[in-house]
């Protein structure tokens, strides 16, 4: 079996299922933020600092970020190795995107913990 270490999970079935459980939680944090816009009457800065100072809430949207960087890491991941056939342009997309996400997990660490 060949393995690459550039791919999330450890082979096709477990990347595919990664993907649909990182779906799932971020239509379920999609449904309830659009819950909440519609079922609040006066959407405001306390009801807004409310909802995002409760830990579960912090949890739910950490979960969520980083459901959407290892959604998009293996969705980008696959694009570049079914599309991109130079190793070496493949290897800095592939390079460039991770850092991209890591940096946008740790922005959204520091933005919902206030780290």
């Amino acid at each position: 079996m060949v393995t690459n270490i550039t791919s999330f999970g450890r082979s096709g079935l477990s990347d595919w299922l990664m993907q649909r459980v990182t779906a799932v939680i971020l239509l379920a944090y999609t449904l309830f933020m659009l819950g909440f816009f519609l079922g609040t009457s006066s959407l405001d800065y306390l009801t807004w600092t409310g909802l995002f100072q409760s830990t579960w809430m912090r949890i739910f949207s950490l979960l969520a970020l980083l459901s959407l960087a290892a959604h998009a890491w293996i969705g980008l991941w696959t694009v570049s190795t079914d599309y991109m056939k130079a190793t070496g342009v493949r290897l800095v997309f592939q390079a460039v995107v991770a850092l991209a996400l890591f940096a946008f997990v740790v922005w959204g660490v520091q933005l919902f913990w206030g780290v």
